[in-house]
């Protein structure tokens, strides 16, 4: 039946996620921010002791009791792993990725806010490089943990050096954290099997410092050019949808 409903001209089955920004100033904040990936701030070249970090809060990762024991893998066969399980708890992870160096900071919280992010910043700041830095940009998403206007003069007043950059609304996948917890959830949380919450945060810092060992920083492709494209396709199919939805308008006009 499948080989026949896949040779057919009809798939229905098949979609294709697509990004809209929603954002009117999308181009306006995107632009800074994948110049920062490129090594430039306002036309500049960064200095040798300028950091870029790129952070945000994974909320909620659950530690899953499995009811029953689960089973290692043997020869030819997987793991197996107890469907059902008891929630013993959940955990708020936070990470600051250093976009250049490849090189993560983060920890486990039990609630998200300005303090838990306001203590991650402070864990940066403690540590070399980034304590004897020179500027330190932090590009955050929108939530409420480091959202406007006042979230850039909280953390001037913690260190004039941090200058916060803002993704676009709904633009998280311009945040490179954002790829180092698609890693961690796919190596680290799947399939979800701890005991209990400090064998979650165990199992999350020894992957941190793992990484650590040999930091390589993700290979950034999407710059201003590929921006401008992406606009320029997105216009045009507004445009397109609005001539078939609304003929008649182009036609009174």
């Amino acid at each position: 039946m499948w080989r026949i409903l896949d040779q057919d001209a009809l798939k229905p089955w098949r979609y294709k996620y697509w990004l809209f920004p929603r954002d009117p100033h999308f181009a306006e904040k995107a632009g800074p921010i994948l110049d920062l990936y490129g090594g430039q701030w306002q036309g500049q070249c960064l200095g040798p002791k300028d950091y870029v970090l790129s952070a945000d809060e994974k909320t909620s990762i659950q530690a899953r009791i499995r009811c029953h024991p689960s089973l290692p893998p043997g020869p030819g066969r997987p793991a197996y792993i107890e469907y059902e399980y008891e929630r013993g708890g959940a955990l708020q992870y936070l990470a600051a990725w250093d976009v250049h160096r490849g090189y993560v900071i983060g920890r486990c919280e039990p609630t998200t806010g300005i303090e838990p992010f306001g203590r991650l910043v402070n864990q940066v700041l403690a540590e070399e490089p980034y304590r004897s830095g020179t500027r330190l940009f932090w590009i955050v998403d929108n939530g409420s943990s480091h959202r406007g206007a006042a979230a850039i003069q909280r953390l001037q007043q913690v260190d004039s050096r941090i200058i916060l950059v803002h993704t676009p609304v709904h633009a998280s996948w311009l945040n490179q954290v954002e790829i180092y917890f698609s890693i961690i959830q796919r190596k680290v949380l799947t399939p979800n099997d701890f005991a209990d919450l400090d064998a979650l945060r165990l199992r999350l810092a020894f992957y941190e410092e793992l990484s650590n060992q040999s930091p390589e920083p993700f290979q950034w492709k999407f710059d201003r050019t590929k921006l401008t494209t992406l606009l320029a396709k997105i216009e045009a199919r507004q445009m397109a949808l609005a001539d078939a939805l609304f003929p008649c308008l182009e036609e009174a006009a």
